[in-house]
């Protein structure tokens, strides 16, 4: 197609090109990005990004993330039948803490790095003891 029968040509000078009011075709009708997120777009920020304008939360540099530990619920299924009277060291076997949840039948000597007083109590009350490696 020639230049001088292009749309863009035929339009000149007529302000709006063919878009109706001035502002009818403007590029960015709600501005650009994140613009008006506390104004015109406060009813989708409501729903679709209620955290934005908080404070980040609190990320401390030095706090401890357990990443395995084991309930005092789950020692009857993997040692009730063990034989040996050596204390059970949890952390060889990729435990770093124990847990209160459940109930315990036999007594079991165990090595962890960390309990809860739950667990401490329901391992003592079935005859066992708990031993602290730190």
């Amino acid at each position: 197609m020639g230049t001088r029968h292009r749309k863009i040509r035929k339009l000149r000078g007529s302000r709006s090109h063919g878009w109706g009011q001035v502002k009818g075709h403007r590029s960015h009708p709600g501005g650009r990005g994140k613009a008006g997120l506390m104004k015109y777009k406060w009813s989708w920020t409501v729903k679709y990004d209620p955290d934005h304008f908080t404070k980040p939360s609190l990320n401390p540099p030095n706090r401890i993330i357990v990443k395995k530990w084991i309930n005092v619920g789950d020692l009857d299924g993997l040692f009730l039948h063990s034989q040996s009277s050596d204390p059970i060291d949890l952390e060889k076997l990729g435990y770093e803490k124990l847990l209160g949840s459940g109930s315990v039948k036999g007594s079991y000597e165990l090595l962890v790095n960390s309990f809860t007083k739950q667990a401490q109590t329901k391992v003592e009350k079935a005859g066992g003891k708990i031993s602290s490696r730190s």
